[in-house]
């Protein structure tokens, strides 16, 4: 039933928002000259799939989690982005492809180990990560990773058509603050 949700929302999200997307791609041309950012994550089962995101940080940041990029490789208009979530749009392409969906697990780096071995430990791994969750309405990030994964496997054992909204609402009015970033 949450597949079909986020079919319907992801397609109507990329065919409404995007004026919005062609937007913020322009002002990206000139904020870093590359406004959309790819990187390998970690999805369902531990299988890769590239998460498609606007860029926020510098050209040449290291591919790192954003817990330990400084945040002067953050530009102004990637603070705009990230205050406003409007950096995380693109991913309803993921969302789209099946390979996330609205709600569940923020998607890790494989080289985020500590972090991969507790969500594995938690059966964090066997649904599909998602663009928002528990863990993001309530700022826990990738920089506690035990008391992420243990909150991911909270909310999968406890998610329903309920609290899926109410985490995509919570989301949209600006609970949370994204993850944080070295000052």
């Amino acid at each position: 039933m949450l597949r079909v949700f986020d079919f319907i929302f992801s397609l109507l999200g990329l065919v409404f928002g995007f004026p919005v997307l062609v937007v913020i791609y322009v002002v990206g041309l000139f904020d870093t000259g590359s406004p959309v950012f790819t990187q390998e994550r970690v999805g369902r089962n531990k299988k890769p799939f590239t998460l498609v995101k606007f860029r926020t940080m510098k050209v040449d940041t290291a591919s790192v989690a954003s817990h330990l990029a400084s945040s002067s490789a953050i530009t102004p208009m990637g603070a705009f982005l990230r205050k406003t979530k409007l950096d995380e749009l693109p991913q309803l392409w993921n969302v789209l492809k099946g390979e996330m969906s609205l709600v569940g697990p923020r998607p890790g780096l494989f080289n985020q180990e500590e972090l991969t071995a507790a969500r594995e430990a938690a059966g964090v791994f066997d649904v599909r990560p998602g663009i928002t969750g528990l863990a993001q309405v309530n700022e826990i990030d990738m920089s506690t990773p035990e008391l992420l994964a243990k909150t991911d496997a909270q909310m999968i054992k406890e998610l329903n058509v309920a609290s899926y909204f109410k985490f995509i609402f919570q989301t949209v009015l600006g609970k949370g603050s994204g993850d944080r970033v070295k000052s």
